[in-house]
């Protein structure tokens, strides 16, 4: 490739000398003013925040983003969930987004929001005196900055935090990294903060540590993730969650997991 490059400039030094058009070189192709990407990918579990959402069990994921040249972007993404993660009647996330990029140099900034929405969920619960009824979603508003590697995304809740009441400006403050070490092998590392508002026990710290092999554009990973989460069945703590929940907030199924646990993820995506 460098030496066709090398060919291709040669050629365009002696048509510029000789008066005529210069060839277009690939590296000097204009950004597309319009793309259109999408993901798949099947993970063992799905971990939102650290936070078991399928209670141990595969989650087939995908979506689809636009984006302008002028760094506008839209988005969508969807997961199957456990109706015991806290999304009575439910068993699909879908999430829509939309924000603004630009990068400068080594440097990038994203700002945005994000409209998480359980169709089918019918939720009724009570926190601090309050009590929410209807649908489970959740409305934030983030921004982020990255430098080479590494990212720093803040993101607030300007909703009450995935329907609990008095919970409204509920944060949640992630830096990750993001390592090519070549030949298609790949490390990343996270950690995440949730201060989760008014809510005994409902904030915690997440962690993970993963590596990826890209395969022919078919990217491997596996993850090990873990939270300090409050989660233990036996105390009956925040995050021990059922495999289903009924409209009323009542544990049907007979099962129950601590949500926070360290867990292995194993993954399979794929772009286009």
């Amino acid at each position: 490739m460098k030496k066709h490059s090398a060919s291709l400039r040669s050629l365009a030094v002696l048509a510029l000398a000789a008066g005529l058009s210069a060839p277009v070189l690939a590296e000097d192709a204009p950004t597309p003013e319009h793309s259109l990407t999408g993901n798949l990918g099947l993970f063992s579990s799905y971990r939102f925040r650290g936070i078991d959402q399928t209670f141990g069990k595969p989650a087939l994921q995908g979506g689809v983003d636009y984006a302008h040249s002028s760094g506008l972007y839209l988005g969508n993404w969807n997961s199957n969930v456990s109706s015991g993660a806290g999304y009575p009647e439910g068993n699909l996330e879908m999430d829509f987004y939309g924000g603004y990029k630009a990068s400068f140099g080594d440097f990038g900034i994203d700002v945005g929001g994000l409209y998480y929405y359980y169709p089918g969920t019918d939720l009724t619960i009570t926190n601090g005196g309050k009590t929410n009824t209807g649908r489970v979603d959740n409305t934030e508003i983030y921004l982020a900055a990255s430098w080479k590697f590494l990212s720093l995304k803040y993101s607030h809740a300007i909703s009450d935090y995935f329907a609990m009441p008095d919970s409204k400006g509920s944060s949640y403050l992630d830096l990750s990294a993001n390592y090519d070490l070549g030949e298609g092998w790949g490390i990343n590392g996270h950690v995440g903060r949730l201060n989760f508002r008014n809510v005994t026990n409902g904030s915690y710290t997440d962690w993970k540590l993963g590596l990826t092999k890209d395969m022919s554009g078919w990217v491997v990973g596996a993850a090990y993730v873990d939270t300090n989460a409050k989660g233990d069945c036996g105390n009956g703590e925040f995050y021990c969650f059922s495999n289903s929940l009924s409209n009323q907030n009542v544990q049907n199924g007979s099962k129950a997991k601590d949500a926070g646990r360290g867990i292995a993820v194993l993954s399979v995506t794929k772009s286009f």
